[in-house]
């Protein structure tokens, strides 16, 4: 791709890193940027370099937030006894979005991966465990990815807790609404069948 501008060219390569976008898509969105007013990509900018600079961890579940404790550990309304246990800041947006749930998270950054180089030092178990030892947890619910290394990341933490009192739990697995068997796989079937519920709890959902 030939640029008649090298600052085009390393805005274009820039836009490029980000996933998912190649160098035709930024192609398009740095020129698009050229063509807004200029205080709209001085607004963007500002809004990045803030995010980049400005942007916390929760000291308690390590959700992204812009103070020291994010508005969800911060919400008095929360069930701080009960907590779901994911891998990232996208999870806990997608369960919110459901309005379901009314506990606190611990974000872990991931999840255990020998393949990748990740084990549990590299993740937020260590503080997780020390909430469980507080003895005010009476709960934890494990809401990572049904992959090999979501269920080993499972059983490690359930091995660091299992001693202390509390209860520990899955989110269901199994088809989808609206999906159908034959394009199932197996393992989503398979686990579909073994943690089947009560027909008359199916019809109250």
């Amino acid at each position: 791709m030939e640029f008649s501008s090298k600052l085009l060219e390393q805005a274009v390569n820039e836009m490029a890193g980000l996933p998912g976008i190649g160098k035709r898509t930024a192609l398009r969105l740095v020129l698009h940027l050229l063509r807004r007013p200029e205080e709209e990509t001085t607004a963007l900018t500002s809004a990045l370099l803030r995010l980049r600079t400005e942007v916390k961890l929760c000291e308690s579940c390590h959700n992204i937030s812009d103070q020291l404790l994010c508005e969800i550990c911060a919400n008095p309304k929360r069930n701080h006894e009960l907590i779901c246990v994911v891998e990232d800041i996208r999870d806990v947006m997608a369960i919110e979005n459901t309005g379901q749930f009314q506990g606190i998270y611990h974000v872990l950054g991931g999840k255990i991966s020998p393949m990748d180089g990740v084990g549990p030092s590299q993740l937020k178990i260590s503080t997780l465990v020390e909430k469980v030892r507080s003895g005010l947890v009476s709960e934890l619910i494990f809401a990572l990815s049904a992959t090999m290394e979501g269920d080993t990341t499972n059983f490690y933490i359930y091995n660091q807790v299992k001693s202390f009192n509390l209860k520990t739990s899955t989110i269901a697995r199994g088809i989808s609404v609206g999906d159908q068997l034959e394009f199932a796989d197996e393992v989503t079937l398979g686990r579909s069948i073994l943690h089947r519920v009560p027909f008359e709890d199916s019809l109250r959902t």
